[in-house]
């Protein structure tokens, strides 16, 4: 498998002929182990968020008031990250693996620093954050506590991201895979022992997964810099041509950060767009009560398992661009485009039928509450005719992302999240409840996926080159 993936890559990289069957192949060694990954990472999510819902639902209403605050602090490393790996993903595709090298070095001091600083303000910020978001004094304390060892942990997530996507923008999808897997199982000992043997209840759930992402991404950052065929520093000892040597060659230089900083820039105004959507969600679902917040948080979980696909595809779908662009093939890079979209699509919308199906199974295995059960369930259904288009907006943001076309996307979400979302939860929300507020996630999503099937139907989006 993996010999076959490596000749896909090599024939992608050098402009050898590559048919229809051979894109498809490719696209499927790239993305299921993404998707494996993805799998993980909902795992732990799951098992996370199974332990403290087994505490009460007010436990589970804390994590669950904070959780969009640390997807925003997330998409902003992620942004970041993504500002570098697109860069390698191109010059990888043009088989300039020094200059990538170059890239990736530079990479990790940027990132450093920036996550550094995102902690530091997290941690600052833990106090106040639940009170502004609207939570009952109940929950303040577990939201407060949770949301300040997560910040702690996040200098050694962004350094993992930033390693997993590397490897990822080199084709490598299965240590990546292999890293999320182990820290889900890991996740579930230090979770079980501190948050029951211990009793440190919310606060073990934290410390538990942020001790896990640890573990594995030590092994991350050792299998990048010391095995990756493209990526392995060990080979530029024995480059005496190199323009940059020692300490150098790891502080960012002007060029480097200006096109990072082209994707990365739209990709933090997307996060905040985004996420900040998602912050306002918040804040309109918390007076509806702690079994609202529970039911919402859980929701979210349980329908995550249906994104397995679309995220996988998406990392799939980012680096085949990338790469085909850095070969200067664009032909085959709105057809990887094409195929990991309709790979997505299809499995998207099975698993939104399975969750259709499943919804009050999936539900329980979060919480034993009925009425978080019952209102969840509910939702979930509603959420089930969204998976297709949502599938396709994934996929297609990642193609886009991979070319270097970040500043449209940006626009397209904003549009979608402010005026289709969140107009209409403060219709609905207020007559409907919860139901309302997941009626308008249901179209927006639908709305969503049409605007970027269009935009993926064009050329405009190919056209920024960083090499």
């Amino acid at each position: 498998m993996a010999a076959s993936k490596d000749l896909l890559l090599s024939r992608l990289r050098g402009g050898a002929p590559m048919s229809f069957g051979d894109r498809i192949r490719l696209s499927w060694l790239l993305g299921l182990p993404a998707i494996l990954a993805q799998l993980s990472t909902i795992l732990m999510e799951y098992i996370d968020a199974g332990m403290v819902g087994r505490l009460g639902s007010d436990k589970a209403a804390a994590i669950g008031l904070v959780s969009t605050s640390t997807w925003i602090m997330m998409g902003f490393s992620m942004a970041v990250s993504s500002g570098f790996t697109v860069q390698v993903a191109q010059l990888i595709g043009s088989r300039d693996y020094a200059k990538a090298r170059l890239v990736m070095r530079k990479a990790f001091l940027a990132s450093l620093l920036f996550s550094i600083s995102l902690a530091f303000g997290g941690v600052a910020l833990s106090g106040p954050l639940p009170h502004w978001l609207g939570g009952d004094a109940s929950i303040a304390a577990d939201a407060s506590a949770y949301f300040l060892i997560w910040c702690a942990f996040l200098p050694v997530s962004h350094i993992g991201f930033l390693c997993c996507a590397l490897l990822q923008a080199s084709g490598n999808m299965k240590i990546p895979s292999i890293v999320e897997i182990s820290a889900c199982v890991l996740d579930v000992i230090l979770n079980y022992l501190f948050i029951y043997v211990l009793g440190m209840g919310v606060k073990g759930a934290a410390l538990g997964t942020g001790l896990a992402t640890l573990l594995t991404h030590v092994f991350a950052l050792w299998f990048l810099l010391r095995r990756s065929p493209e990526l392995n520093i060990r080979q530029d000892r024995l480059d005496e041509s190199r323009e940059t040597s020692g300490i150098a060659q790891w502080i960012p230089d002007k060029d480097t950060l200006r096109k990072a900083f082209g994707i990365t820039g739209p990709m933090w105004l997307q996060n905040l767009v985004m996420r900040g959507a998602y912050v306002v969600s918040t804040l309109i679902v918390a007076p509806l009560g702690n079994i609202a917040i529970a039911a919402n948080s859980f929701a979210i979980i349980a329908e995550s398992f249906c994104y397995m696909p679309g995220y996988g595809l998406e990392e799939a779908s980012q680096s085949l661009v990338g790469q085909s662009i850095g070969a200067k093939r664009r032909d085959l890079a709105r057809q990887f485009a094409y195929i990991c979209t309709g790979m997505a699509s299809v499995m998207m919308t099975f698993l939104g039928v399975l969750m259709f199906i499943f919804a009050p199974q999936m539900m329980s295995v979060l919480t034993e509450d009925p009425e978080v059960i019952a209102l969840g369930a509910k939702v979930l259904r509603i959420e089930a005719f969204a998976e297709t288009m949502y599938a396709v907006s994934m996929v297609a943001y990642g193609s886009c992302v991979g070319a270097g076309d970040t500043m449209v996307p940006m626009v397209l979400n904003f549009i979608s999240m402010w005026v289709v979302r969140i107009g209409l939860a403060l219709l609905l929300v207020p007559r409907y409840g919860l139901v309302g507020y997941w009626i308008a996630m249901c179209v927006e999503l639908n709305v969503r996926g049409l605007i970027f099937a269009f935009r993926l139907r064009g050329k405009n989006w190919m056209k920024k080159v960083l090499i």
